[in-house]
């Protein structure tokens, strides 16, 4: 009974976090960016990645976008 209830709410806590997940992880958007660059052929490099993100960072539409993208900048930039 016990193991059944703790199991529900953990099903509960991750069925959650992906209804309030709103932006993809630091992984799938610099994974998202290579792939543009790779298709553009274009050199995959920090200069690229970084221009990408200040692209995005110019047009998101929220602060929590903002965030993101700035975070992965500082990230790159080792910040």
């Amino acid at each position: 009974m016990r193991q059944s209830s703790s199991l529900l709410s953990s099903s509960e806590d991750i069925a959650r976090y992906f209804r309030e997940a709103s932006l993809p992880s630091q992984q799938e958007t610099l994974g998202q960016i290579v792939v543009e660059l790779l298709r553009a052929g274009k050199n995959v490099n920090r200069k690229g990645i970084c221009t990408k993100l200040v692209r995005r960072l110019e047009v998101a539409s929220t602060a929590e976008e903002e965030k993101h993208y700035q975070q992965l900048i500082g990230l790159l930039l080792g910040r």
